[in-house]
C-alpha cells in the first residue's frame, strides 16, 4: 500500500471549497453533546423513541473520544416524529469540513425528502485516518473507526435511531474511510457508498457481507481510476473486485443504470442479500456526481445524482437479521 509521502496531491481538493464557508480543525458547536466512550451511560434508544422525548435540533455536536473533543454536524430531517430513523454518516474529503460536505453532496435536502438523519463528522486536521489516505504521519494513530462508533452511540442517545439502518458515505478521504468502516465496523454499518475514494488498508475482514456502491470518474486526477500514479492507490476495479469476493458475489455484473456519461454495473447474486455496484462517470473528475461543486477538479456529471442513488441502495440494504 502506498505511503503518505505523496498525500500532498490531495491539496487540490481545497479548491472545491473556495465558494463555501471554511471550517476550523475539529470545529465544534454548542447544540448538544455526547460521550461515545461512555455509551453505556447514554440515554437508551427506547427513551429517545418515547412519545414524550425531546425533538432534537439540527446543529453541531461535540463528544469526548480518545482524549479529545470531537465534533460532527447532525441534520435532523424535517418531520422527524420519534419513529425509528435511518442515519447516514457522510465524511468530508481531505482539507474540507462538515459544512462543505453538506453543501457539495446536497444530502440534507434528500434527508428531508426521504426522512433520514445525516451526521457530517469533522476530521482532526480536516482529515480522517483511512489508511493510505490522507493527512500526516501523526494522524496514523487516530482511531476514526472508534470515533464513528461514538457518533452512532451519541445520535442514538438523543433521537430514535434504527440500528439496522446506519450507513456510510464520503468523498475522497471520506470515501476511503467508508471502505475502512465496512471492513472494521461491519457489525454497525449496514452498507456503504463511497465517492472518489478507494480501499486504503491492506487487510479487510468484515464480519458479514457488506453491500457496497462505489462512484468514480474515469478522469479523476487525484484518485486515479486505474490506480498507481504518484499516490500509488489501488485501482477502482481492484477495490470493487475485492468487495465482490468478500461478499461471495457470483456471475457477471449487470448494467443497473445507464444515462449520458454515467453507467452503473451491479452484482446482485451475493451472500446474505448483499450487492456490489460500481457507477462510473466517463470523463468524470474528482467530484460528487450530481452535487454542487463551484470549483471542480474535473468534470461533474449531471446524468446521475449520487446522493439519490445511494439512498435508494441504502434503503434496499438494512442490516440483515434485525
Amino acid at each position: 500500500m502506498a505511503s503518505r509521502g505523496s498525500f500532498h496531491v490531495f491539496a487540490l481538493v481545497a479548491l472545491l471549497a473556495a465558494a463555501c464557508s471554511s471550517g476550523d480543525d475539529d470545529a465544534s458547536g454548542g447544540d448538544g453533546s455526547g460521550d461515545g466512550a461512555g455509551s453505556a451511560d447514554a440515554t437508551p434508544l427506547e427513551g429517545a423513541c418515547a412519545s414524550g422525548a425531546a425533538i432534537p435540533d439540527t446543529g453541531m455536536r461535540t463528544l469526548s473520544f480518545g482524549g479529545r473533543e470531537r465534533s460532527y454536524l447532525l441534520h435532523i430531517p424535517s418531520g422527524y416524529d420519534r419513529a425509528p430513523t435511518a442515519l447516514v454518516l457522510n465524511f468530508h474529503g481531505f482539507t474540507s469540513n462538515p459544512t462543505q460536505q453538506e453543501y457539495f453532496s446536497v444530502m440534507s435536502d434528500a434527508a428531508d425528502r426521504e426522512g433520514f438523519a445525516v451526521a457530517y463528522p469533522q476530521g482532526i486536521g480536516n482529515s480522517f485516518n483511512a489508511g493510505a489516505c490522507c493527512g500526516t504521519a501523526a494522524q496514523d494513530s487516530l482511531d476514526d473507526v472508534g470515533f464513528t462508533g461514538a457518533i452512532i452511540d451519541a445520535v442514538a442517545a438523543e433521537m430514535c435511531l434504527d440500528p439496522a439502518r446506519v450507513y456510510s458515505t464520503g468523498f475522497s478521504n471520506g470515501g476511503f474511510l467508508s471502505h475502512r468502516l465496512a471492513c472494521e465496523l461491519s457489525d454497525r454499518i449496514a452498507a456503504i457508498a463511497p465517492v472518489a475514494g478507494v480501499m486504503g488498508i491492506d487487510e479487510c475482514a468484515p464480519s458479514r457481507p457488506v453491500p457496497v456502491l462505489h462512484f468514480h470518474g474515469t478522469s479523476d486526477p487525484l484518485v486515479l481510476f486505474n490506480g498507481g500514479g504518484v499516490s500509488g492507490f489501488p485501482s477502482v476495479e481492484d477495490t470493487i473486485s475485492g468487495w465482490a469476493e468478500r461478499d461471495g458475489c457470483t456471475g457477471e455484473r449487470q448494467v443497473s443504470f445507464e444515462q449520458g456519461d454515467a453507467r452503473c454495473e451491479r452484482w446482485d447474486s451475493c451472500d446474505q442479500g448483499s450487492a456490489v455496484e460500481l457507477c462510473v462517470i466517463d470523463g468524470g473528475g474528482h467530484t460528487w456526481p450530481g452535487g454542487l461543486v463551484p470549483l471542480a477538479a474535473g468534470k461533474t456529471s449531471h446524468d446521475i445524482v449520487a446522493t439519490d442513488r445511494m439512498w435508494q441502495f441504502f434503503a434496499e440494504h438494512p442490516m440483515p437479521g434485525q
